[in-house]
């Protein structure tokens, strides 16, 4: 099975060719790394076309400067493996990431798996262990529709679901809960009780640990339903 790294980058000069060099190690000759680039004010275009010259398995393409989610749908969108791997800008995949996540989805019926991850600072010291643990991480559509335990970077997902998830729907609070929920809906998913990536939170993180206010949370949870809803349509 070949793999697509679909990575969405903004600002992230600081942190991006790390994350990239944590990843090309993992990937065979016929994987590709897919950075939609949204316009910034800092060189991670640059540097992020710098290292497609000498390794072409990283593709650039210019994002529409529509924020992140439409950002992380412009790098789904252009990847063209068997396994298409969520990837943020400023995290490290731990080295047997790859693997394990391919073994995981060969299993039979399984369309997404999610892995745990350790949090970790700026600096990469952790901070928890268990990025499950901290947030009650767990399956099902009501469980997550009430409270998300999806998380884009550590989601991994059969390329057959990109017919059910895209294009993502307007207004959605998250793509990692909408991707999630779609393939609960029309396949299995797994989760991977083992950390495969440091997930480092830091003051310029483009998600947000904070919460948005009741109100606007019911309407994004009716928002997601009617989405969910409307999937029948997709056959």
């Amino acid at each position: 099975m070949t793999v697509s790294v679909a990575l969405a980058a903004y600002n992230g000069e600081k942190y991006i060719e790390e994350q990239l060099r944590s990843v090309l190690p993992q990937l065979s000759e016929d994987d590709e790394i897919v950075v939609s680039v949204d316009p910034g004010n800092d060189g991670t275009y640059e540097k992020v076309k710098s290292l497609s010259l000498s390794d072409g398995r990283v593709k650039p393409i210019e994002g529409k400067g529509q924020g992140l989610i439409k950002n992380f749908e412009n790098a789904v969108k252009h990847c063209g493996g068997d396994i298409i791997m969520l990837c943020d800008q400023d995290d490290v995949w731990l080295p047997d990431k790859v693997e394990r996540v391919k073994e995981e989805l060969s299993k039979d019926g399984v369309l997404l798996c999610m892995h745990d991850a350790r949090v970790v600072d700026e600096a990469l010291n952790v901070r928890e262990e268990s990025f499950f643990k901290l947030r009650g991480t767990g399956t099902g559509i009501v469980k997550n529709i009430l409270k998300n335990t999806y998380m884009g970077c550590c989601m991994a997902f059969k390329s057959e679901a990109k017919r059910y998830i895209l294009p993502f729907p307007d207004k959605l609070p998250m793509h990692d809960q909408w991707i999630g929920l779609v393939c609960e809906r029309k396949g299995k998913v797994s989760l991977i009780d083992e950390p495969l990536i440091l997930y480092r939170r830091h003051g310029d993180n483009a998600s947000s640990d904070s919460h948005a206010g009741a109100l606007q949370m019911l309407r994004w949870r009716l928002q997601m339903l009617r989405a969910l809803l409307s999937l029948g349509r997709k056959g």
